[in-house]
């Protein structure tokens, strides 16, 4: 797998839907944290490619989803199981809390 680029027209298919625990990145191209965190979601989708997936979400581009989850600070990343939200994490992490995080759901 690979990372998706959900809209709000495909949020529910992709992350709700889904078969397997989703990693839900809330985001934006001029925040300097969203930024940081870019290469550790890289690194974790390859490493958790069969495990989990990895969902980003364009704050300005996908004005609707960010609203329905009242999204206020960015990055804010959350996870989902089973079409319901279990976890949120906002602000940047070090990889080692983001692994933390996913081992927790698996």
């Amino acid at each position: 797998m690979s990372i998706i680029n959900t809209t709000d027209a495909t949020f529910d298919q992709d992350v709700l839907q889904s078969d397997k625990p989703v990693l839900v990145d809330f985001w934006a191209a001029w925040c300097g944290p969203c930024r940081a965190i870019a290469p550790i979601l890289d690194e974790l989708d390859t490493e958790y490619a069969d495990k989990f997936q990895i969902v980003k979400v364009n704050v300005d581009d996908n004005p609707q989803t960010s609203a329905r989850f009242g999204i206020r600070s960015i990055p804010t990343l959350f996870v989902f199981k089973n079409g319901e939200k279990v976890e949120t994490v906002v602000g940047g992490r070090p990889k080692s809390e983001f692994v933390e995080l996913l081992n927790k759901h698996l």
